[in-house]
């Protein structure tokens, strides 16, 4: 069973019925039992850090959270999901969040005022190292986004894709061991996120497959 973390955001009942066109077994819950039993867990959501960190700790899932991507288990953020996985948001006056990643949430600023924020429709992600969650994937492929900020982890290595905006390069997916999360939708990506879903259901939370050459230096990642 794929678990479909309930903390009172948005856009969970897109999530599960996206599994389930894929025929899997998804469940939305805020129940810490049921999270730690499931064979992976799916965490995403829309709205403002401030809230969902005002819930989650309600809820008392932070705990639940750092046990789950502790035990090993495959673990997906997504979106708001994948902000607050990181240490700190400028969102909502400056937020204390997750910390299962080192690193910030930064609003876009851009120079031309002709650059919308938030980014909202299709955008590319460059893949910049090899990992499961790609697998069938083209690189430069297009999902769908819809954000003001965006994550800025401070290892580059947990940097998986990068995407360009409002004067920006930045990280639009982040993976370290089982933990892998996405700045874009993928349950609202058409065919190619469900594929990327799909990947995930399929992962045994090893993260690398092999090595992808990088542009800097000519190194094997």
């Amino acid at each position: 069973m794929i678990a479909i973390i309930d903390y009172r955001a948005g856009n969970l009942t897109s999530v599960r019925l996206a599994c389930e066109s894929l025929g899997l077994d998804a469940q939305i819950t805020s129940d810490p039992a049921a999270i730690r039993r499931a064979e992976r867990v799916i965490f995403p959501g829309v709205g403002a850090a401030g809230a969902a960190m005002g819930h989650l700790n309600e809820l008392g899932l932070v705990n639940t959270l750092r046990m789950v991507v502790d035990s090993g288990l495959p673990f997906l953020g997504i979106c708001l999901g994948t902000q607050i996985i990181l240490g700190h948001s400028e969102e909502d006056g400056g937020v204390d969040t997750i910390g299962l990643l080192d690193g910030n949430v930064r609003l876009f600023r851009p120079g031309d005022p002709l650059v919308k924020v938030p980014q909202i429709g299709w955008n590319s992600v460059k893949q910049k190292r090899s990992h499961p969650i790609f697998e069938g994937i083209e690189d430069e492929s297009e999902f769908y986004f819809v954000h003001s900020y965006h994550p800025a982890p401070t290892d580059p290595d947990c940097v998986l894709g990068e995407t360009d905006y409002a004067g920006v390069t930045f990280a639009s997916v982040m993976g370290k061991g089982n933990l892998v999360a996405t700045q874009f939708h993928p349950e609202k990506s058409g065919r190619i996120g469900l594929r990327l879903l799909n990947n995930f259901a399929n992962w045994n939370g090893i993260p690398e497959v092999g090595g992808r050459r990088s542009e800097v230096g000519g190194q094997e990642c």
